[in-house]
């Protein structure tokens, strides 16, 4: 099933999203950094036929507006919860990769009747970092393979020769082809880089150094899922999870960073198994 693509249309402010909706349950899939909502496109259509999905490109990338500010985490909030009305949703289950992986657990913190469950794919800086790891943010900016998109590319075939070479992309099947695809275009002086801006990636890295993910107990059901190659490979990594998340579920699986991409049919299977067994548990009580 093809998603369809809508505009929700904020006072000043544009929100871009994907839609499966031949299912009930609803289900909101959240995409990480200098990522977009069709990155789910595999998992949108695995399980259309039993959830309405929502994936949406988060300001600042994507389809959806970019503002020169406004990459706070209440800003992000904000526009969810704004989905969230649109749609008439009073809760869902929330799948969140990455950056937005540490924006779950906020929202979660401040409006668990929102969560059925949490599913989060391989969380990045879910911690308050210190003041001074500003000054790594050149060197991030350069090497963390979700940034390595933005370009500036001289032609579209260059960038497709950079994208190839990145782990989201390794495989290059017709899906990451697809996403590549989605995620770039053409600049008015006819280089190519991608649709996430310069200005979100800038004002994103100021608020989660600011920011604790996780900071009191939360008891909505969780799936951590762990990639091998992942981010979160180390005990100390894992330890905030573990000591506040009080429903949690670990899976650990092969590959890297974007599983959904590179893995994607265990991925699916595993995503799957989890959002079953919370509907059943749920329909039990």
């Amino acid at each position: 099933m093809m998603p369809t693509r809508h505009t929700l249309n904020f006072p000043d402010f544009q929100l871009s999203y994907l839609e499966w909706n031949r299912g009930k349950e609803p289900l909101l899939l959240l995409h990480g950094l200098g990522d977009h909502g069709l990155v789910w496109s595999s998992l949108g259509e695995y399980l259309s036929d039993r959830y309405h999905i929502i994936a949406p490109d988060l300001r600042g990338h994507g389809y959806s507006s970019k503002p020169v500010k406004g990459y706070t985490t209440s800003d992000v909030l904000r526009d969810l919860e704004g989905l969230f009305e649109h749609l008439n949703w009073r809760s869902a289950h929330v799948l969140a990769h990455s950056w937005s992986a540490k924006i779950a657990p906020i929202w979660a913190r401040s409006h668990p009747e929102r969560f059925n469950s949490m599913i989060l794919v391989d969380p990045i800086f879910i911690t308050k970092m210190p003041s001074i790891m500003k000054l790594s943010f050149p060197i991030l900016y350069r090497t963390l393979a979700c940034l390595k998109m933005m370009g500036p590319f001289p032609s579209y075939q260059a960038a497709q020769v950079q994208a190839q070479q990145l782990d989201q992309y390794s495989g290059w099947t017709p899906l990451q082809q697809q996403v590549f695809q989605e995620g770039i275009e053409e600049k008015p002086n006819g280089e190519w880089g991608s649709k996430f801006t310069i200005a979100a990636r800038d004002g994103i890295f100021e608020d989660v150094l600011r920011v604790d993910g996780l900071t009191e107990p939360l008891s909505t059901p969780t799936l951590f899922i762990q990639p091998e190659q992942g981010v979160n490979r180390a005990e100390w990594q894992m330890k905030p999870y573990k000591t506040y998340l009080k429903n949690l579920t670990l899976h650990r699986i092969a590959g890297n960073h974007w599983p959904f991409l590179a893995t994607a049919e265990t991925f699916n299977a595993i995503v799957a198994d989890f959002l079953t067994g919370v509907s059943t548990k749920k329909s039990g009580d």
